[in-house]
């Protein structure tokens, strides 16, 4: 017995090794300092973004009494009270544009980056288990709550065709410009998610603060109110929110309104664009204890 264990002890070993030299061995480490970006993992994980994103969109909806319909619903009734206490009652000019559209058109963008950041800044403690599992790209997850906010973006702007047509307003070469106004909330909505959602894993704190920072931000944004109350430089000055320029630029593009994109949006975008940027090096920094803190 003794004789014949040791060849196959050998053979064992031998094919142990030649196991190890076949597979590929991927080490996985935490990063040190400022770590780049890793772009190219995200294309290489594009299909488990799409995944996470279908998932988000069914998980929104299920066991809902409405379903998708709630995309609609949301602007549309908080139109309907801006309306009635905004329009009616306090008198507030819509650079003479009927108010219902003129509020509505500004909701369609801030219902969409409200329910995003509310989304992503949430959705890595949501997904505590997965995250302490396995291994992937954090960013996937914030950035396909994002990107799933766009279904209910465009049934909420159906609506607003819609109302478009019923008041007249035919679409203008300043139609051109929307996709650009739609990807400047899309980089608003993702800069800011990144930072609370990161924040929100260190800090349990944080979620409870998301709902009046919406809050806070809805009224400082020119939703039930148009910029043009504001003079120059403050008008200007007022671009340091990015969402000025996203509301200004729908209302603008879609309803004609005396607000081009000029320094007002040109400053919303290099904001937009530095939240954005910040957020993914942020988001990077601290992704590596994410894992054990969450």
């Amino acid at each position: 017995m003794t004789v014949t264990n040791k060849p196959l002890q050998k053979n064992a070993i031998s094919t142990l090794k030649g196991d190890s030299e076949r597979k590929p061995v991927v080490r996985i480490q935490p990063t040190q300092g400022w770590t780049s970006l890793k772009l190219g993992e995200l294309w290489e994980h594009r299909e488990l973004t799409a995944i996470f994103i279908w998932r988000d969109i069914k998980v929104r909806y299920r066991q809902t009494i409405i379903g998708a319909l709630w995309a609609i619903v949301q602007p549309f009734l908080t139109m309907v009270i801006f309306s009635v206490f905004f329009g009616r009652l306090a008198k507030i000019p819509s650079d003479s544009i009927p108010y219902p559209i003129f509020s509505y058109a500004a909701l369609v963008p801030w219902t969409f980056f409200a329910n995003s950041i509310n989304q992503a800044s949430n959705s890595l403690v949501s997904n505590a288990d997965m995250i302490k599992k396995i291994y992937f790209p954090r960013l996937t997850m914030p950035i396909a709550s994002v990107l799933g906010g766009l279904v209910d973006f465009m049934l909420a702007f159906i609506i607003l065709i819609l109302m478009m047509l019923y008041y007249g307003f035919v679409p203008t070469i300043n139609t051109l410009w929307f996709p650009v106004f739609v990807l400047l909330a899309m980089m608003t909505a993702l800069g800011v998610s990144l930072w609370l959602g990161a924040m929100n894993v260190q800090f349990r704190d944080v979620r409870y603060m998301i709902p009046f920072i919406t809050q806070a931000w809805l009224f400082a944004t020119p939703v039930a109110y148009p910029s043009s109350l504001l003079a120059e430089p403050w008008r200007t000055v007022y671009g340091l929110n990015p969402m000025v320029g996203v509301v200004e630029g729908f209302r603008w593009a879609l309803l004609g309104t005396d607000t081009p994109p000029g320094p007002m949006i040109i400053v919303s975008f290099f904001v937009a664009l530095l939240v954005l940027v910040t957020g993914i090096y942020y988001f990077r920094r601290v992704e590596k204890i994410f894992a054990d803190v969450i």
